[in-house]
């Protein structure tokens, strides 16, 4: 085969697998409010293992999902929700972080900041993958929060996080929701 006649098969079957990527994700249903949450078992940097079943019926969860550790958009989040403990502390909610981080390594991102939650590590991907931010094309997840009730399903996700309020905002979603009094 001619060097010309492979360079066309490659780039043929280089846009071939784009575009399949492509349909993949446009194909794929992002969860919405009303979809039940896909559960998960998830090491947090406190040392515990938290499930979303353990919460069920009991508690409302929410889990925001963050790109990477130790970046600067992250860290104004996970500050933001420090801040914010008292108010969110007093609403009987389950809250999280997330990222695809390795325990360890979420581990001494909430050390530094001195946080009063837990960051769950999802290495393997296979949650974030379910909850749709980690997608064709994107490797880390999406800055996206999923307020889950006490009945396991989806209340609101939101894909438009500002990390300077991410905390004032969960307060405020949490109480707009009414999943504190659930």
């Amino acid at each position: 085969m001619s060097v010309r006649r492979f360079s066309f098969w490659f780039a043929a079957g280089l846009v071939m697998t784009l575009v399949a990527g492509l349909v993949d994700r446009a194909d794929a249903q992002e969860l919405k409010a009303g979809d039940a949450a896909p559960g998960f078992i998830l090491k947090g940097s406190d040392g515990k293992t938290h499930s979303l079943a353990d919460y069920k019926g009991k508690q409302a969860v929410v889990i925001a999902w963050f790109p990477k550790a130790f970046t600067g958009g992250c860290t104004a989040e996970c500050k933001s929700f420090k801040e914010n403990s008292d108010a969110l502390k007093g609403l009987n909610v389950a809250y999280f972080t997330a990222s695809c981080d390795d325990a360890e390594t979420n581990k001494k991102f909430a050390e530094s900041l001195d946080l009063d939650y837990p960051i769950l590590s999802d290495p393997s991907k296979s949650i974030a993958t379910a909850y749709g931010v980690v997608h064709p094309g994107r490797d880390v997840p999406e800055r996206w929060t999923f307020y889950v009730g006490k009945d396991g399903k989806i209340a609101f996700v939101d894909r438009k996080v500002n990390t300077q309020k991410a905390g004032a905002d969960l307060a405020a979603k949490i109480k707009e929701l009414k999943l504190s009094g659930e």
